[in-house]
């Protein structure tokens, strides 16, 4: 969100990179070999059921750390190795998982290296997963023939027909009400992915912004939540979402249902985060309690409509009037 970042830059300049780099290839120290003992215990796990979410969610941290902390060529000196165990081990399947976190790791630790501000840094990473995402979904359709989408259908479709088959509501799951779920799942698919990418990526800024600190690191973090503003532009896009929403049919397939279907609970949750800063502001200038605020955000989390109140923060400069002369 908005506002200035916080902390020192992590290596700002040209000059601390290329020093940075120079020792990096000098010495490799034990930290980084737990890093990469840690990275490959992760990959291990993938195919440990429940245990998998929380290494998918941790995966990037070890790699953001020995790429900020290593040159290019120790980073790949180290992860090899581990990946060469993976695939020895468990297979492919773990390996192509941790292949994936590559590039968004690297984008962020690029970022850290240059210093670049915490909104460019997880506007990148955010960026480049759904980008791999994408490039997946295609790569999967032409080379393998195989439409992912399609194939979740497929599944939506047989999971409705086992429940109708075994009188479980059956009068309920007609057709026309299983092909209504299934496009409506489908609808959904870009909303999901964007909020996927986004917790990745604030999972793998605070992890590694914490690692970093090992190695007397201190990369500029997330600003306080109450300097959190959003551009005021999103009100105006937040509108013109809501009212197509009125506009376009409900049953309609077409792109711009899909767009609206997506664009309105996203921006509606960007709006939460603004109301959640806004409350967090207002406690801070009433110097309230630290819980308060965190009680208020977690209602406004229940009640989406409470998000109004970030859009009239967004449109307004109402937090003025709550600001000591």
């Amino acid at each position: 969100m908005g506002g200035k970042a916080s902390g020192r830059p992590c290596l700002g300049r040209a000059k601390r990179n290329r020093r940075f780099e120079v020792n990096g290839l000098l010495k490799t120290d034990g930290k980084s070999i737990l890093w990469s003992v840690a990275a490959l215990l992760l990959l291990l796990s993938i195919g440990v059921p429940l245990l998998n979410v929380l290494t998918i969610a941790l995966l990037m941290v070890p790699y953001v750390v020995l790429y900020t902390t290593l040159s290019k060529r120790m980073f790949a000196a180290h992860l090899i190795p581990v990946w060469l165990i993976v695939y020895l081990v468990a297979g492919p399947a773990p390996l192509i998982v941790g292949l994936f976190f590559l590039v968004p790791s690297i984008v962020m630790g690029h970022y850290y290296r240059t210093g670049k501000p915490v909104r460019s840094r997880m506007t990148a990473v955010l960026v480049s997963l759904v980008a791999i995402v994408l490039l997946e979904l295609v790569l999967f359709d032409l080379v393998l023939d195989l439409s992912v989408i399609g194939a979740l259908q497929d599944q939506l479709r047989s999971a409705a027909s086992r429940v109708a088959s075994e009188g479980v509501m059956k009068d309920l799951w007609t057709a026309d009400m299983v092909d209504q779920l299934v496009d409506s799942t489908v609808q959904v698919i870009p909303q999901a992915l964007l909020l996927s990418a986004f917790l990745l990526t604030a999972v793998a800024q605070y992890g590694s912004r914490i690692a970093l600190r090992a190695y007397g690191l201190h990369p500029a973090g997330m600003p306080p939540a109450r300097e959190w503003r959003v551009p005021r532009i999103l009100v105006t896009y937040y509108l013109i979402a809501l009212l197509l929403q009125l506009i376009v049919p409900a049953g309609d397939s077409s792109f711009l249902t899909t767009a609206v279907a997506n664009l309105v609970p996203l921006l509606r949750f960007v709006f939460t985060v603004q109301t959640i800063g806004f409350f967090f502001f207002l406690a801070h200038q009433k110097r309230w309690p630290k819980g308060v605020p965190a009680f208020i955000g977690f209602l406004v989390l229940l009640f989406p409509p409470l998000s109004l109140i970030g859009v009239l923060d967004a449109a307004f400069p109402i937090r003025k009037s709550f600001q000591k002369p």
